[in-house]
């Protein structure tokens, strides 16, 4: 397999088009007014420029073959157009229309890159600058602001993403373009990933293994890193984050530059927070943590030709809260807590040819997780990962679009410590896949199918008879997976969509080999456990006027050996025993929203989403860490102040959350509740510096409160109290 990486990488060369082309035109609006400052830009070329004061602009350097080009400027509507060029010149005027809402944005999660407007898998995309208006302490809680997408913590430190009642390796996270391993199966295993130098995010609700293989049964979480500085330019900034409720400071230092084809980034964070509190004003025990994270980047661009390499480090000291005991505001880790090293390198390189294009990216991650007691090192584990993902996107037959290609994974544990809860184990994964895009007027129509397969060795530890000892496993796992869409535009601004897809998971260690003291029970794997497999029905309708949007999201999803843990009722060492067992379930939902800028208050806007699910199984009862139905209302302001303040903006939020008494026989019921927010914030111009200034009240009454999908529920502690936030971020 290697070697026909080497031999496709090399090649490749041989059939990249050196021929090259212009890209000229003026950008107007509806009226015929020049627009001054759009910007025209080509994702997969990695080139672009912005439009002069006569409206005009010139691209040049343009190899052969089919390129998507993207112009937008703010306040329009964005358009693309898909521009073929064979040793030739071309020149187009575009019109730009007027719009209050979002703009639209191109998807990068999805094989074929298209706006979202045009996507037939309807994906949430937002950028980290306007979730760090919400006052999130972490980029989960961040995150969990999107309908369909909520937070399981622990305490403030641990976070992890739960999307439409799915979580844990039912959720993949990508990050660089790299599959992100870190132990995601632990309800107390955090996302691992600090929001500094992550430009956007993009949430994919729904089967994605056609996409991505195993652990995309539920969804994806995209993170896509920030972009390098424009050509020939240099940038830099610096920002500061202080919380109130943890005496949190979060502070982000970052330059990049670019030259005609070479482009640098690098960027250093650190978090620092001590005991959170609670509604009722007590702090929760060794609820502390600190971070420290390190990215870099470096890309070599020419016009048939792009490589980029990124690098993350990242390292954490976070607490296993159990109580509310001693009050203190020490930073200092003590008692039980994950002290976690991880590294991330990734390498994408994409070839322009003369009538198709081929992406590879290679990534290697190195998570080391210990658990550490009164200074002592009880658990010490290594998990090594290395990816590869090689897509080859065919020449245009007709107007179908065609990408395929293979993706696979090597990866081994490996235990240090003294105490061992998953066994030493390799892991190969391996898929081909294939999609297909067939676009005509206002409609599109998608398909693919994949086949992946997945061999598991794990070696025997301990003694057979003794209380840890954990069986060898050898196993291989296969699976067919696939997806039909179908996206077309009923009338002027109203668009639906129709998604039918199946996913799969392979069982994970813990649940096929675990034997010991987990998450506060004595867990025990089961060797017997088959995949999961699932088929899911999504059906959306969006509909956009100039002064109302209005959304409605449903799924249905069917769960075949779904593996969930369950108490045998037993005890072992003063532990109840925990085993992982399946049955078939179904989940069912949606979220539904609308957005309302009235005339002629121009700067007033009023958006209102809800969402909910149920989670069953066939037979009786309930799936655990199901979230509770919310119901979540924002009153917002927008507004400038002479030539001093930009993009202004004030906003009041509500969050109801229902009371979830649907649970499983093993979990208790939680109640309602709501929440008020508010924010301020703008950008200020003083001559040629720009800063960036945002103030959040998050929970302003200090209600008490606690949520269903936080671990410390049981225990009966309670969520973040009262918590201000100010953030300040200088451009230069």
């Amino acid at each position: 397999m290697k070697k026909i990486y080497i031999i496709l990488f090399f090649t490749s060369f041989l059939f990249i088009g050196y021929t090259q082309n212009t890209f000229s035109g003026k950008i107007i609006d509806e009226q015929g007014q020049i627009i001054f400052g759009a910007d025209i830009y080509s994702e997969n070329l990695e080139i672009g420029t912005t439009s002069d004061e006569n409206g005009d602009f010139i691209i040049k350097n343009i190899p052969n073959g089919k390129h998507l080009f993207i112009f937008s400027f703010m306040g329009f509507e964005m358009k693309q157009k898909h521009l073929t060029f064979f040793n030739e010149n071309k020149t187009v005027i575009t019109t730009l229309h007027e719009t209050v809402f979002h703009i639209d944005e191109v998807i990068v999660s999805t094989p074929f890159n298209k706006l979202q407007s045009q996507n037939v898998m309807k994906v949430e995309h937002k950028s980290v600058k306007s979730l760090e208006k919400k006052g999130g302490t972490t980029l989960v809680e961040s995150i969990s602001s999107i309908a369909g997408v909520s937070n399981m913590s622990t305490g403030t430190g641990i976070g992890k993403p739960v999307i439409r009642g799915l979580s844990g390796n039912r959720v993949l996270t990508y990050t660089q373009g790299v599959k992100l391993e870190n132990y995601q199966n632990g309800e107390k295993h955090g996302l691992g990933v600090n929001e500094s130098g992550i430009e956007s995010i993009e949430v994919i609700k729904g089967p994605a293994s056609l996409l991505y293989g195993s652990d995309a049964l539920g969804g994806v979480l995209y993170l896509i890193p920030e972009k390098y500085a424009i050509k020939n330019s240099t940038h830099g900034d610096i920002s500061s984050k202080y919380f109130s409720n943890t005496l949190g400071i979060n502070t982000s230092v970052g330059i990049k530059t670019s030259g005609e084809n070479w482009r640098f980034l690098v960027r250093g964070a650190y978090d620092t927070h001590s005991d959170y509190k609670t509604g009722n004003n007590k702090r929760v025990t060794n609820s502390r943590y600190h971070e420290t994270d390190f990215k870099s980047g470096i890309a070599y661009v020419n016009n048939s030709f792009k490589s980029d390499f990124r690098y993350n480090y990242n390292q954490s000291s976070i607490g296993i809260p159990k109580k509310i005991g001693k009050q203190e505001t020490t930073k200092e880790m003590m008692g039980l807590y994950q002290d976690l090293n991880y590294h991330i390198v990734s390498l994408k390189n994409d070839f322009t040819l003369n009538s198709s294009s081929i992406k590879t990216n290679l990534g290697y991650t190195h998570n080391s997780r210990n658990l550490i007691l009164d200074d002592k090192k009880t658990v010490d584990m290594l998990l090594s990962t290395f990816n590869y993902d090689v897509k080859w996107y065919l020449p245009l037959f007709g107007k179908i679009e065609t990408v395929v290609g293979a993706q696979g994974m090597v990866q081994s544990n490996t235990n240090y410590g003294s105490e061992v809860f998953l066994p030493d184990a390799h892991i190969n994964d391996l898929g081909i896949f294939g999609n297909l895009n067939y676009e005509w007027n206002s409609s599109v129509l998608q398909a693919g199918i994949r086949f992946d397969t997945r061999k598991i060795d794990t070696e025997e530890h301990g003694i057979f008879g003794n209380d840890h000892y954990i069986e060898a496993i050898d196993k291989s796992l296969n699976s067919f997976s696939g997806s039909l869409g179908y996206k077309t535009n009923i009338t002027h601004g109203l668009i639906a969509r129709l998604n039918l897809a199946s996913g799969y998971r392979a069982p994970n260690l813990a649940e096929l080999s675990s034997n010991g003291i987990h998450e506060g029970r004595w867990e025990i794997g089961n060797s017997n456990l088959e995949n999961e497999q699932n088929l899911q029905l999504d059906l959306s309708l969006e509909f956009k006027s100039k002064h109302f949007e209005f959304f409605i999201n449903s799924f249905y999803n069917n769960i075949y050996h779904y593996i969930y843990i369950a108490p045998t009722g037993e005890e072992f060492n003063d532990f109840d025993v925990y085993t992982y067992i399946q049955n078939n379930a179904y989940l069912y939902g949606g979220e539904m929203g609308l957005h309302l800028h009235p005339h002629p208050l121009d700067w007033l806007h009023f958006e209102s989403t809800y969402e909910m699910v149920i989670g069953k199984q066939k037979e009786d009862g309930y799936l655990p860490r199901i979230p509770a139905n919310k119901f979540d209302n924002t009153f917002r302001a927008e507004f400038d102040i002479n030539n001093w303040l930009d993009f202004g903006y004030f906003f009041v939020n509500l969050e109801s959350t229902f009371k979830q008494n649907k649970v499983s026989d093993f979990e208790d019921t939680s109640n309602n509740y709501n929440l008020l927010n508010l924010g301020l914030g703008g950008n200020l111009t003083y001559k040629k510096f720009k800063t960036n200034i945002n103030f959040t009240i998050k929970n302003i009454l200090n209600k008490e409160y606690i949520s269903h999908l936080s671990v410390l529920n049981e225990e009966g502690i309670p969520n973040p109290g009262i918590n201000f936030v100010f953030g300040i971020k200088f451009n230069y």
